[in-house]
């Protein structure tokens, strides 16, 4: 076999490069990956590999460079090309009106042309270009100076490290855009946080910012951010004539750019994108703050101009403050899965973002000492996100105000609780306690574990409380007839929540980990337990050296392992999930049925209750098969919500789009 010579070897690793490149566009990007993340993972373990045996050959643009270097003392501060200026602000439609007649009088223009973008709620950066390459980006700071975060910016997967066709745009160049944290990866951060005794973040934007700025990128890379490009500073060479333009060049290079952007002509169109998005932006997977109107055409940017503090051309709508002042009526306790004992307070129901809210999490008690909350004191709560709602602070303080006493015994079973090694949280230590028992069904059946749709809050009360279930492992002798029997169900209600729990013996190993509720185990460390021990039984006998040769894997959660199958309840457990046909075992993937066989699927945008690799796996279970590519092959294309090019071929080619809903349809008829 002949040698391969350094310019083979230069050539086959900048080949790979950009394959890799490619899918990771498609993936952080375009949100249409063309491979699965195995086959993506194999990938970049054979570039790193060749790197790593020709160090010579290493770029600082090369995918598997987007961590490096070591935690820093502090940022290096550095001047702006141009200022990152504010935007005015417009807060009710009247102002709208006023931005619209000041631009037409100022233009001379009867009607103007627009670009509405949604207001993303993160933290803004600048991103610099040279040949192509990135080699800086900078925090808004105080607008003219800001901090250069370069490498932890570099970990975000959705900024590329490089514009692989930059011949068509200028050799130097800057970006400006935003980075947020979505609200699913906030709430697992802000899980994470809790589990770990750590402050909680209060709102996605400050948990980006604290992400960002984080003097270690090995951190920041280990949470999900994206950049969402929005604009090119007027200072750098055009290449556009219309910021419409600018956003679908960038999008072109690689950056992730909004997608719900419309391009507006006059104020009633304005009106109609800011109704919209006042109605609409509840269902967004981020927060945003409001909407940016700009003018489109730069030649009327540049003449419009800008004031000291804001460009003259472009405004912020903020939409109605999500925020009321109610009455805490009373603060009672919450008894988890793991036994942790959590404050909440009631609240006098009040409506807050379209919501009616009536009660909300205190965290601790060190959140009450902070706030500095009484009983029947007055509070300022908003809904994070539009979703999560939260006290923000005491807005009058009672005069009949009551300090509230943190139980010393479980409220549920009477158990007395415990503050472990000096934790924050005050735990139960009953492992039969009904309370955890309760929390304990609801996580096995959620969609990230078992997703055993139909199992809420409700339904657990009753099978508890009449002592239906004692086990996680009782779901799986439910009877219909008793299912009907319970309030507000029926018999068309208990055999689709039945169906369910019976598809859920087909979820992998690795959510079943999870699912079990050990502390610790989030959905990584399980996936990093199955691929390593293989079985549930090896895992349940391993020491807590094996545990920790686990990379990841400290002591904490070893012994979190260990207490978990130490206890003969929970041994007696995986005995009854394994009667019950749990898949215990990383093992080939059995069909249970043939009633897709044949049957071509290609999956995209967001399904309502499944990710795609378990959509994915549901249909490979019943004979069928799932492609990342639409063309004439394929039978169907399954759409979710913000779907892509994929629902825009599949219709030009005349391919039958159906939901996940009749996916199931098809599938429980196979089982009935």
């Amino acid at each position: 076999m002949s040698e391969v010579t350094p310019d083979v070897l230069k050539g086959t690793i900048a080949s790979l490069r950009k394959v890799v490149r490619h899918h990771e566009r498609l993936y952080y990007v375009f949100d249409e990956p063309e491979i699965s993340d195995k086959e993506y993972d194999i990938l970049i373990q054979k570039l790193r590999s060749l790197e790593e045996a020709n160090p010579n050959l290493i770029t600082p643009d090369s995918p598997t460079q987007r961590v490096g270097g070591f935690p820093r003392d502090g940022f290096v501060k550095a001047p702006h090309s141009s200022p990152m200026l504010s935007l005015d602000n417009a807060f009710t439609k009247n102002d709208l009106l006023d931005f619209d007649r000041r631009i037409r009088d100022l233009s001379g223009l009867a009607i103007v042309e627009y670009v509405g973008e949604l207001k993303l709620d993160g933290i803004s950066l600048s991103v610099e270009f040279s040949r192509g390459h990135m080699t800086r980006a900078l925090t808004r700071g105080d607008g003219l100076i800001g901090e250069d975060v370069t490498q932890n910016a570099r970990t975000i997967k959705s900024l590329p490290l490089l514009i692989e066709n930059e011949e068509h745009f200028p050799l130097q160049f800057e970006v400006r855009g935003e980075v947020v944290m979505d609200l699913r990866s906030f709430e697992r951060l802000n899980s994470e946080r809790l589990k770990e005794n750590q402050p909680t973040f209060a709102n996605p934007r400050n948990a980006a910012a604290g992400a960002l700025r984080v003097l270690d990128p090995k951190i920041t890379a280990s949470r999900t951010l994206n950049f969402f490009a929005y604009m090119i500073p007027a200072a750098n060479p055009p290449f556009a004539s219309h910021q419409w333009e600018v956003l679908e060049a960038l999008h072109s290079m690689g950056f992730k750019v909004n997608p719900h952007r419309e391009r507006l002509r006059g104020i009633d169109e304005i009106s109609n994108f800011y109704d919209k998005w006042q109605k609409q932006r509840e269902g967004l997977p981020y927060e945003i703050d409001g909407l940016v109107i700009k003018v489109d055409p730069l030649s009327q940017q540049q003449i419009l101009g800008t004031t000291a503090k804001a460009p003259r051309w472009a405004i912020a709508c903020k939409f109605a403050a999500e925020q009321a002042v109610t009455v805490v009526e009373a603060i009672d306790v919450q008894v988890g899965r793991t036994g942790a004992v959590t404050p909440r307070a009631r609240l006098k129901p009040v409506m807050v973002g379209g919501a009616q809210i009536s009660r909300t999490t205190l965290h601790n008690e060190h959140e009450i000492a902070r706030l500095g909350l009484h009983i029947e004191d007055s509070v300022l709560v908003e809904r994070s996100g539009d979703v999560i709602p939260k006290i923000i602070r005491v807005v009058k303080k009672a005069q009949n105000r009551r300090a509230f006493q943190m139980p010393s015994c479980c409220p549920i079973c009477n158990t007395t609780l415990v503050r472990e090694n000096d934790e924050v949280i005050r735990r139960c230590v009953n492992t039969n306690c009904p309370a955890r028992l309760k929390e304990s069904i609801l996580h096995f059946s959620s969609r990230r574990a078992m997703n055993i749709a139909g199992i809420g809050d409700a339904l657990v009360d009753q099978l508890v409380d009449q002592n239906l279930v004692s086990s996680v492992a009782d779901l799986y002798t439910l009877q219909t007839s008793t299912l009907a029997k319970l309030d507000k169900m029926g018999p068309k209600s208990a055999t689709n929540i039945l169906e369910n729990i019976s598809l859920s013996r087909a979820i992998p190993f690795p959510r079943v980990i999870f699912a079990l509720g050990i502390r610790f185990v989030g959905e990584q460390t399980a996936q990093l337990l199955a691929n390593h021990f293989l079985s549930i039984r090896t895992m349940a006998a391993a020491s807590l050296e094996d545990l920790q040769e686990i990379k990841d894997i400290g002591p904490r959660v070893a012994e979190a392992i260990q207490i978990f199958f130490g206890e003969s309840k929970n041994c007696d457990l995986i005995d009854q999930l394994e009667k019950m046909g749990l898949q215990l075992e990383q093992k080939a993937m059995q069909t249970t049925g043939n009633r897709l066989e044949g049957v071509n699927f290609v999956l995209t945008g967001t399904l309502p209750t499944m990710s795609r690799d378990e959509a994915t796996y549901l249909i490979e279970q019943h004979g069928g098969t799932v492609t990342s590519t639409v063309s004439t092959k394929t039978n169907y294309l399954i759409a979710g919500k913000t779907t892509g090019t994929k629902l825009a071929k599949a219709q030009e080619i005349g391919i039958k789009i159906i939901t996940e809903e009749e996916l199931r349809g098809w599938i429980n008829k196979d089982n009935n």
